[in-house]
């Protein structure tokens, strides 16, 4: 690896705060793979969890608290923050003020101020910081991607997307708590993904309106959701997220004034990275079977055999990582910037409002 001035540039260190499924299943596999980057220490106060990190990654430094981690900052270069939501802010602040750059898994904060809050201190520092909204990499927002800026669509109108699941039973957890500080709950959970991605389509957001429930026995935060979005370039985004689908919708359908494009099923990479599988060049990595491409036309249903199938491009996790390594190396734009999940989190603040009080809100001087 080299610098800008082609002098050879040791691998940079990561710290991991967190080794639950955000961490173990996503962030220490993409990062151990990641040319330029070596996972140096993982925090959990768990011994289980120390073990299977030992165990997943030979030499890697297991530490029971988050103080062992800083009190060693001058030996890492990134922290990446996989820990629960409530934590995401207090310990990206203490890692810029420990001089170490930062990943944070979405939500980065539980509102926008809080995320300009540590942009502007990453930013005093000279630090990089970045929120991990991954799902810019699946493989079918990657093909809606190049399908739009291709123009197959024509003029996009109406863009649907949907993370929907059928789980009647709560798991429990904190991701499922009614606890205002946990922020739990679909809205900033799969919501976080969808409203990125929905930005990052078509640009900001003019007004929102969001209904949210609380559907199943036992739960606690919200787990059937829909947010509509009313973009300042006139696309509407309609946005699904939900625990209680028993039928499961298209994971994309996207209306233009030419052709539309229908996808169903889920990007094959989080569940090739749960089974032990790894993006290490051993194999195709994000392919999907050819029976799981979406369709691209007009007039009739893809079910009933209307349009063309669209082979689907790669998913592509490792991108985001690699992005990192580099944006570190030459002291680059990330590959998601805290003022782009400020962008995210301002629509999700205002769907909470809008659930609440059953009306669209505007988002003035949204950008």
């Amino acid at each position: 690896m080299d610098d800008t001035t082609g002098t050879p540039h040791a691998p940079f260190r990561v710290g991991l705060i967190g080794y639950g499924l955000a961490g173990s299943v996503f962030h220490a596999p993409l990062i151990a793979t990641t040319d330029g980057l070596v996972l140096d220490t993982v925090v959990t106060s768990s011994p289980e969890r120390q073990e299977q990190a030992r165990a997943e990654h030979p030499g890697v430094r297991t530490v029971a608290g988050t103080d062992e981690l800083f009190a060693r900052a001058g030996e890492l270069d990134i922290v990446v923050i996989a820990s629960p939501n409530r934590t995401h802010v207090p310990l990206a602040r203490t890692a810029l003020e420990a001089g170490l750059a930062v990943v944070v898994d979405k939500p980065l904060a539980a509102t926008a101020a809080e995320a300009e809050s540590l942009a502007a201190l990453a930013d005093s520092r000279g630090l990089l910081l970045s929120a991990f909204h991954n799902r810019r990499w699946d493989n079918d927002f990657r093909t809606v991607s190049r399908l739009i800026a291709d123009g197959a669509l024509g003029q996009v109108q109406r863009f649907e997307s949907r993370f929907e699941r059928w789980r009647p039973r709560p798991k429990g957890g904190w991701r499922e708590s009614g606890d205002p500080a946990e922020i739990g709950g679909l809205l900033y959970d799969l919501g976080s993904h969808l409203v990125d991605q929905a930005l990052t389509l078509f640009g900001p957001a003019a007004a929102v309106y969001a209904e949210s429930d609380v559907r199943r026995a036992g739960a606690e935060a919200d787990d059937d959701t829909f947010i509509a979005l009313t973009h300042r370039d006139g696309v509407r985004s309609h946005l699904w997220m939900s625990a209680t689908t028993a039928q499961l919708g298209p994971r994309f359908r996207v209306l233009g004034d030419t052709a539309g494009y229908v996808k169903y099923g889920l990007d094959p990479q989080e569940g090739a990275l749960r089974e032990g599988l790894r993006p290490d060049g051993s194999g195709p990595w994000g392919v999907e079977a050819d029976s799981s491409w979406g369709r691209l036309g007009a007039g009739e249903s893809p079910l009933t055999g209307g349009g063309e199938p669209v082979p689907t491009l790669p998913g592509d996790y490792p991108a985001y990582y690699a992005a990192i390594a580099e944006a570190l190396r030459t002291g680059g734009r990330p590959p998601v910037t805290a003022g782009e999940a400020a962008a995210a989190l301002r629509v999700l603040e205002a769907a909470k409002v809008s659930a609440e009080q059953g009306r669209t809100i505007a988002l003035d001087g949204a950008r």
